[in-house]
């Protein structure tokens, strides 16, 4: 099964139905990671199947949480997900990538070129504590090192920002600990992942 295939075969589970053009983008995406995934290690190994279930269409069903023309932050966004999916599907939105990697910087530079996205997706190679003013109605966060460990950290540098969280029960823990008010969501699919929502 090819990704194209993969990603029509399974969208109705999370509630989509994407155009051709769109999936016809998503499969240049998902080329472009396993082009540079040997070297960068963008993401675990995995068949067309499993990286349009795992990381397309689930970073996917964060859309129904971003409303019309919404403007938000992808913090340690590594191969760029959930954000490329996200702005490759929604052409009202925009995005500021933040990655402080830059060897991934510049394959998230290739990959907004040749998705047509640079318009909408602004790069930013630093660490997200060394960006000031981000100035986002949201913030997303997929696959940070230390996530739970930087929930609160997190949260004072959104501001009033509301955060959507990619995780299992350890963010979940902490949300509770910190007393931080938030929605979750079982992602499709999975068994133990949920997106957490958290309130302003």
């Amino acid at each position: 099964m090819n990704i194209k295939q993969a990603i029509k075969k399974h969208q109705s589970a999370f509630g989509l139905e994407l155009n051709s053009e769109n999936i016809s983008k998503l499969a240049v995406y998902y080329d472009l990671v396993m082009k540079h995934n040997d070297i960068l290690h963008l993401v675990a190994p995995s068949d067309a199947e499993e990286f349009a279930i795992r990381h397309i269409l689930e970073s996917l069903y964060a859309i129904q949480f971003l409303p019309e023309n919404a403007v938000f932050a992808d913090v340690g966004t590594g191969a760029g997900l959930p954000s490329i999916p996200c702005l490759i599907v929604r052409e009202d939105l925009l995005g500021k990538l933040i990655e402080s990697k830059v060897k991934k910087g510049n394959f998230l530079k290739e990959v907004i070129s040749k998705c047509d996205l640079n318009e909408r997706a602004i790069l930013i190679n630093k660490q997200f504590q060394e960006v000031t003013n981000i100035n986002v109605s949201f913030v997303m966060c997929r696959a940070l090192d230390k996530f739970s460990k930087r929930i609160a950290q997190i949260k004072k540098w959104s501001n009033d920002a509301e955060m959507i969280l990619f995780a299992g029960e350890n963010v979940r823990r902490e949300l509770n600990r910190r007393k931080i008010s938030f929605e979750e969501y079982l992602i499709p699919m999975s068994e133990r992942r949920f997106i957490f929502k958290t309130q302003k």
